[in-house]
This record gives C-alpha cells, structure tokens and sequence, in this order.
C-alpha cells in the first residue's frame, strides 16, 4: 500500500509557522540587551564580557561566576537583569571552561588545588572590574553550583566584597560571619542535600530554626542572610527563574542601598520559541532531502529481537566500564561518556548481527538482498542505483548535519552555552566522535526498518539513560557531575530525535540522521566538558 504523502499546503503552513517563531524569539532576545553596552576583554587569558548602562558612571559591580560543564553564555540572565537595573555586570569562562584556552590541571576527587586556581582567577577578574572606569570600587560576587562554592570561598577571604548570592549551592567556607550578606537561591526542585546546605549555611547566623525565604541578621553591619527556593526548577531552570532574578536584584539593591526599574530578565518563553521553531522547521525541510530507498530500511526488529538489542547493552555497558580507565581525553567525564557510546555501539551492533545470522539461517530462501534486509538497491535494477544511493545518503547526511551544527548552533552559543570551539578543542569533537557514530548508526538502524515496532526509538533511547544511571550508581564520586548532565542528554535526545525521525522518513534511511545526530552530541560534549590534565 502506498504511504501517505503530507500535503504540501500544510508542510508550507508550518515552514512559515517556524520561521515566524524563530524571528520573534531572535528579536525578543536581542530586547533584552537594547539599552545595553556590552563589551569583551580578557583578563590574561579568562575572557570576560561587561554588560552595563551607557548612562552609568559610578556603580557597583557584580562579578557573575558559572558552574561545572558551564560557560559565562549560562549567566546572561543574571547580567542583563542587574546591568539593566544600574550595576555593571561582568561574566567570565572560568579556566578549562568555555572559550577559555588554558586546562585546569590537577584531580576533581581532590579538588583543592583546583579550588585554589579558580578562587584565584575570580580574584583577577573581580580586581578588573572594580578598576572600570564606571565602577565606583564595589563589588558582590554571584556564582552558580560549582562556583557557589567558588564565590563564597573568595568572599571569605575578601570581606570588602560588599554581598554574595550563591544559587544551588555547597560549600563549607561560610561562617557566622563571612561572607557579608548572603543569599542563598536553589531551585524547589533541586536535591534536597542543597536545600538542607542552603538552611545550614543561614543557621550559622541564627543558631538554628532558619526557613526559606526569611531574611535574618542586618545590611547595615553585614550579617544579612536569606534561604530562598525558585519555584518549579531544577539545577538548570534555576539560572532562568524569574525568582532567581527577583531575589538577586532586590539582594543587590538591599546591599547596596539602591533602589532599580525592576527589570527581570523573561528569556525562558523566547528560547523555547526560537528552539521550538528551529525543531519545527526542520520537519519541512526534511521533505527536500532525496531518498535514498526505495522502502525503509533498518533492522525490523521483533519485540522480542527489540527487548534483548535494547536491554543487554545497557546492561553490560556499565558493568564493563566499571572499573575502566578513563583517563585518554582532557574533557572532563567526556572520556567516560565516549567509551560508553563506544561500547555500547559495539555491544548492540554485535547483538544486530547475531540476529541477522539466526534469521538467515531460518529462512535461506530469503535473498540476501531482500528489500527488508540490509540492502535495498534491487528495489531499482538500474545499473547505477548504488551510485545514486551513495550520492542521495551523502547530500542528506551533510544538509542534516549542517541544519544541526549551524542551524542550532548559533542560536545555542548566543543564548545558552559556548557551543562554536576553540582551537583547543577542535581534535576533541573527533575523537569523542569515535564513540558516538557507532552508536547513533547501531541504535538508528535497530530501531527502523519497513516493519519496526512503534515506540522502539524511544524504548532504545530509555535504555540508554537507564545505562547512564547505573554507571553513576557504580561509581558515584567519578561520575556524580553526570547526574547534572542526564537531564539535557534527554532534552537532546527528544528534540534530535525527532529531526533524525524526520529525515529517516523523507530518505528511508537512517543514516543521514545518525551521522547527524553523531556529530552534534560529538560537538556538544567535547565543546561543554572542562578541560583537565589529571
């Protein structure tokens, strides 16, 4: 029976949808930066962004630090609500983060001396800033996860530093009376270790009995604290809450003596239009891309073939590596994550030949070339079918890959994270891509074919979160970080895999989207991942 073709009429309608989405994300983000001058400088070799009014002349400044796997692109909400409320606003990509060449050096287990090099460089770059011409000479510091330790250590040791606001936050550095006026921000639905830490850290004022979003002690001799919690978010979420800003503007104002417009920064709502549309988009830009089979071609996996295929390489995988050395990249946790794709790929690609044989043997009248099998050029006798499905797979390939490198990564290095490389990190995106090639190929194909079972994409997609899962259980202090990254592996995972589902269905080939899908986790996480020498 012949498949049913989506009218063009509506593929046009939702082309058009997606662009007007993406236009009024693009512009309503740039609003938040009109009014704004903001400029980059580096600090050594730190770089750092300064965000502030043209108007302002004498101000505080507020140093803004990101968190582990994190780049001064996260802080943009905190710096465009404080600079545009009056202060000067400056962020920075701590060493062996972000667009930052220099490698931390040293062991995360033993993370001391790495401590010591981080509250060092805020130092310099807190130091550059209140040397700015429009700064009055005070400063606060904010820092997220990481860096609230980071911040609060720094503050510690530098009482002139007028408030601290630490956002999900663990640290053993405060006292009773270091650092001066500290707020303490962590998202409703963050661990409860961080909540109890946030509620510690303000008992050391009040001696006990402390709730969240009480302000305790006094600004006028520096003793303030407060506990709040940003509703309805995560360890991400909370960089973008509306509490989040609220609670730091009004903290700064308090310290400060300053009273401000108000201004909050909304970007949540935009990013999710401006990425909304980008996934949108590709749908009808999938349609142009050529087909390369005449069917669908994958493995067409039984549920029972489908469950073992899925199931025993996330099994074994983290048992395998349990104990494996991980030591040959500089991308922090990015060698685990390399091996695991690696492996895993290898695990389900040895699974996929082992049910080929089983079903060759069970029915050898099928020829080796049947439509449902692993070729599909006799579908066309032409002679030079397999040079034009070389070609066809080529073209999709590239165009699916660009749309996802390109088409999301500017979008992604303006808004969210440092995403375009360094030169540092150039080799890095091919060596993690020896992991994740073979495994978008093997998962791609196990989960299409003319007669796959609905859902196996998704089911294979689990099993992998689920693998992830286990080897942070096995070994928690190596891979503790990894529980952060989880929930965007699944952000990307749904967004991807749905383009990859897309271009599979216009090219009957899971290919091109596994190439693409390839690349880009390649890209994000050799981009992403600090770099350490161990």
């Amino acid at each position: 029976m012949a498949k049913r073709r989506t009218p063009k009429p509506l593929r046009i309608l939702v082309g058009l949808a997606a662009l007007v989405a993406i236009a009024v994300g693009l512009w309503q983000l740039q609003r938040g930066k009109d009014g704004l001058l903001i400029s980059h400088a580096t600090v050594g070799q730190t770089p750092v962004t300064v965000f502030r009014q043209p108007a302002v002349t004498s101000a505080p400044v507020v140093v803004i630090a990101h968190g582990f796997a994190g780049s001064q692109q996260l802080m943009q909400p905190f710096a465009q609500t404080l600079a545009r409320n009056g202060y000067i606003a400056v962020t920075f990509d701590f060493t062996g983060h972000g667009r930052n060449p220099v490698t931390m050096v040293g062991d995360v287990d033993e993370p001391t001396k790495i401590t010591g090099v981080l509250v060092d460089e805020l130092g310099r770059v807190t130091d550059f800033a209140r040397k700015l011409p429009e700064s009055d000479g005070r400063a606060a510091v904010l820092g997220h996860s990481m860096a609230s330790d980071i911040v609060v250590a720094y503050a510690v040791a530098h009482p002139e530093i007028a408030a601290t606001v630490a956002v999900s936050v663990f640290t053993r550095k405060s006292t009773a009376t270091l650092p001066h006026d500290l707020l303490v921000i962590v998202g409703a639905l963050e661990p409860q270790m961080l909540k109890d830490e946030g509620l510690r850290i303000v008992n050391q004022v009040v001696g006990g009995g402390a709730v969240a979003g009480r302000t305790y002690g006094s600004f006028a001799d520096g003793t303030a604290r407060r506990f709040v919690l940003a509703s309805g978010v995560e360890h991400i979420g909370v960089l973008y809450s509306q509490d989040s800003m609220r609670e730091a503007l009004h903290w700064m104002n308090d310290a400060f003596g300053r009273t401000s417009s108000g201004w909050i920064d909304q970007r949540p709502r935009w990013l999710a239009l401006l990425f909304g549309g980008l996934i949108a988009l590709a749908w009808p830009l999938s349609k142009l891309l050529p087909r390369a089979a005449a069917v669908p071609i994958g493995a067409n996996l039984t549920w029972k073939q489908l469950l073992v295929t899925a199931i025993v390489p996330a099994v074994l995988t983290p048992l395998l590596l349990w104990k494996a050395p991980t030591d040959f990249l500089i991308i922090l946790l990015g060698d685990y994550l390399t091996l695991h794709f690696l492996l895993y790929g290898l695990l389900t690609a040895g699974l996929l030949v082992l049910i080929r044989l089983r079903s060759r043997r069970a029915a050898p009248q099928l020829a080796p070339h049947h439509p449902h099998g692993l070729m599909a050029l006799d579908a066309l006798p032409d002679p030079d079918r397999p040079r034009v499905v070389i070609g066809a797979l080529i073209i999709a390939a590239i165009a699916a890959t660009a749309y996802n490198i390109l088409g999301f990564g500017f979008a992604l290095d303006s808004y969210l994270f440092s995403f375009m490389p360094i030169e540092p990190r150039i080799h890095l995106i091919a060596a993690v891509a020896c992991g994740t090639i073979p495994y978008f190929l093997t998962a791609e194909w196990m989960a299409h074919g003319q007669r796959a079972k609905p859902g196996a994409y998704a089911l294979a997609k689990f099993c992998f979160l689920a693998s992830l899962a286990v080897a942070v259980a096995l070994n928690l202090q190596k891979l503790f970080f990894l529980i952060i990254i989880v929930p965007a592996i699944l952000l990307l995972f749904v967004a991807f895999g749905l383009i990859s589902n897309w271009t599979y269905k216009a090219t009957n080939h899971p290919l091109p989207g596994a190439l693409a899908n390839a690349v880009l986790f390649a890209w994000a996480i050799a981009v992403t991942f600090p770099m350490v020498i161990r």
